[in-house]
């Protein structure tokens, strides 16, 4: 359809370059003529608004807006992909990755260039734990609960469902969310719960299968 209205579109200008300027020519009326009466579209929408507005209609939809807003904030959608437990897996995982672009101080000095391999763990290390869970999981959410009460600080509590707003409120430590499975798809975790801790200059993923 592209292209035959392309074409269409060809042969009329051509036809209007050979044709050249003609005089204009009174040929009368051919048949009735009625004025253009179409409402502007800015005043048609804001016409329509004030409509849904009388009605009520607009106040439910921005009702309906606000809350779905608020749901995806409290509980996040699920990290696709990952799924609980059925075979206890173990594996390491080498952080290190290549710069696509050189790395340069405040001063413009360069400090790495592009296509350097680097591994995190040769700077800082892992300071505590991850624990990847599913909260909406009771039996995952069990055994976060126990590791949390037993290892305080010592774990970092990562959310691959549920609602980790409900779960700060509970535990009164901070709760994080992988948020779009970043994290699960960096590590290659394919099970939760998994553990992730560091191993030399390496991370080993624990995902486990609970009683």
């Amino acid at each position: 359809m592209k292209a035959r209205n392309a074409w269409i579109a060809l042969c009329v200008a051509v036809l209007t370059v050979l044709a050249g300027p003609a005089p204009a020519r009174q040929l009368g009326t051919i048949g009735p003529t009625y004025g253009i009466d179409e409402p502007h579209l800015l005043a048609f929408i804001e016409s329509r608004l004030q409509e849904k507005q009388r009605s009520g209609e607009l106040a439910r939809l921005m009702e309906a807006a606000r809350e779905r807003s608020i749901a995806s904030v409290r509980q996040p959608a699920p990290v696709a992909g990952v799924r609980s437990g059925t075979r206890a897996r173990s594996f390491l995982v080498d952080p290190s990755f290549t710069l696509d672009r050189p790395i340069f101080d405040a001063q413009g000095r360069l400090l790495f260039a592009a296509g350097t391999r680097k591994n995190p763990l040769d700077v800082v290390s892992l300071s505590r734990r991850l624990l990847f869970f599913d909260a909406r999981d009771p039996r995952q959410l069990a055994h976060a609960s126990r590791v949390v009460a037993t290892e305080g600080r010592r774990v970092k509590p990562i959310l691959t469902g549920g609602s980790y707003l409900d779960l700060m409120r509970r535990w009164r430590v901070p709760v994080y969310y992988d948020q779009q499975g970043v994290l699960t798809r960096r590590l290659g975790i394919q099970q939760v719960p998994a553990l992730v801790s560091q191993e030399g200059l390496r991370l080993r993923i624990d995902e486990l299968v609970l009683p």
